[in-house]
């Protein structure tokens, strides 16, 4: 993806406080707050749903099969 440069003013608090998150995660602050916002804007909450969503596809049959009773009605014996 081509990348835009974005060129913000905040105050002395507000730029230390980003240095040091981006710091403790390991990270740049030019990535830190473009994780912010994408966050903020719902992409990493609906790329997550779309993971669960496929992993739940995949694997949905291992799930029916542990947690049905031999009859398919509902939950196998001695599991609550």
């Amino acid at each position: 993806m081509a990348k835009t440069q974005l060129n913000v003013r905040v105050d002395e608090g507000t730029a230390r406080a980003a240095r040091e998150r981006a710091l403790a995660r390991g990270m740049s602050v030019n990535r830190y707050i473009e994780e912010l916002v994408r966050q903020d804007t719902g992409e990493v909450g609906r790329t997550f749903v779309e993971a669960a969503a496929d992993f739940m596809k995949q694997y949905e049959s291992v799930f029916a099969e542990e947690f049905t009773d031999a009859r398919g009605t509902g939950p196998a014996e001695g599991r609550s």
